[in-house]
């Protein structure tokens, strides 16, 4: 089969003008779900699939999707699907998401062009707010898609003006009607952009995902004694960011010694501190911080948390301050389906293509269809890793190139038994 890249980076670079922002470098945009520029990449993308000879609808939530069923096709088998998202993050590049959409439409194109004949309906899908900038905190349609989330629930979901999901759907005019049902698909399969280094430096342009990390968020807070920074000595302290900035310390130290003794995949982040009163002139009294930790590997992800706690416990001791410690989102690693896996590097070796297996250290809304069907993720190569960036970029021959495998795949998926 071969896949258009012309086409393909036309309708790329043509979502990518719907909340398109100045930038020195790069091309950015700006896509929240339920907003104007949202409607008009929607609209788009509808107009496409209907194109190339797709039954579009859309469920009660907003999302997408494109049934491609030939005559060869049995209507009522379990379709075969693919995609990601349409949304951004403010200020995001113009690949991550839209890519999977539109590389998994060109791989329609890219069998209809050669006369493939499946034996199963193949599905485009576009899920609801993935980044979660606007509604919840990410994976939104894919949570309903799968039955994590009730429709009513994510639909009452608010901004953070009170609009709610279900009335900036309606505005746009893609809140449809029920719920695009991921169980009944017979396997899914996404291409997303790597947002990393590791196939740019191995040099190879099609990544297979082994498992997608597992996240855990923490919450930690050290409290001290606020004082005054000029007439408190010393030694009469309980500084609380002083202890705080320890606890950074041990974090870093201990995923670094994660990775040289447990699972190289590992990784450990104080991302977030709020520091109070946070004036010049006053000694600390209290810090919360935010704890990220991710890996495939659920034992060092656990061994991280419990060398967290083992440094409050000891910054209580030694500094005398008090803490707390809280885990309110723990996800476990998800692995990939070995069948679409398979497929996905059989269809690189047909192509004389080469791929190589790697893990995603980022969510993807594949993790939640994996929980109900066989699901599979690829890869294509970013520039020095940027991502959720103008200046992110993926070459348009990389993009083909990725595409191809991800429309050998499905091809191989949809005419199996």
């Amino acid at each position: 089969m071969n896949v258009n890249r012309e086409r393909l980076r036309e309708d790329i670079e043509a979502n990518a003008e719907f909340g398109a922002i100045e930038t020195d470098e790069g091309r950015g945009r700006t896509v929240l779900t339920g907003t104007e520029t949202n409607r008009e990449a929607r609209e788009y993308l509808v107009a496409r699939l209907e194109d190339a000879g797709l039954d579009v609808r859309t469920d009660a939530v907003g999302n997408v999707a494109g049934r491609w069923t030939p005559d060869s096709a049995d209507p009522d088998a379990a379709p075969v699907a693919a995609g990601s998202h349409l949304d951004s993050v403010p200020e995001g590049g113009i690949f991550d998401g839209p890519l999977g959409v539109y590389a998994a439409l060109e791989a329609v194109r890219a069998m209809q062009d050669a006369g493939v004949e499946p034996s199963r309906p193949v599905e485009v899908v576009s899920f609801t707010e993935e980044e979660g900038q606007r509604f919840a905190s990410g994976l939104l349609g894919s949570s309903v898609a799968v039955g994590e989330r009730s429709v009513e629930e994510a639909l009452a979901l608010e901004d953070g003006d009170g609009t709610t999901l279900e009335s900036a759907l309606d505005a746009i005019g893609f809140r449809g009607e029920g719920r695009l049902d991921a169980s009944e698909w017979d396997a899914w399969l996404e291409l997303h952009v790597e947002q990393s280094e590791r196939l740019e430096r191995a040099d190879v342009p099609v990544g297979v995902v082994t498992s997608i990390t597992g996240i855990t968020h923490c919450e930690a807070v050290v409290r001290g004694e606020a004082d005054h920074a000029g007439a408190t000595p010393m030694g009469d302290r309980t500084d609380a960011l002083a202890a705080a900035s320890e606890f950074v310390l041990d974090v870093e130290r201990a995923a670094n010694e994660v990775v040289a003794d447990v699972s190289d995949t590992a990784v450990g982040t104080v991302g977030s501190l709020d520091v109070r009163p946070n004036a010049t002139n006053v000694v600390p009294g209290a810090v919360e911080m935010g704890v990220d930790i991710r890996d495939v590997d659920r034992e060092a992800m656990a061994e991280l948390v419990r060398r967290a706690r083992q440094s409050l416990a000891r910054l209580e001791r030694e500094r005398g301050v008090e803490t707390e410690f809280r885990r309110p989102f723990d996800l476990a690693p998800t692995p990939m389906s070995d069948r679409v896996r398979a497929s996905a590097r059989d269809a690189g070796g047909r192509a004389g293509i080469e791929t190589i297996d790697l893990h995603s250290g980022a969510a993807h809304d594949t993790m939640h269809v994996a929980g109900v069907t066989d699901a599979g993720l690829l890869f294509a190569p970013s520039r020095d890793g940027i991502s959720h960036n103008p200046a992110e970029w993926t070459d348009w021959e990389d993009c083909a190139t990725a595409t191809r495998v991800l429309a050998g795949a499905l091809a191989d998926l949809a005419s199996g038994e």
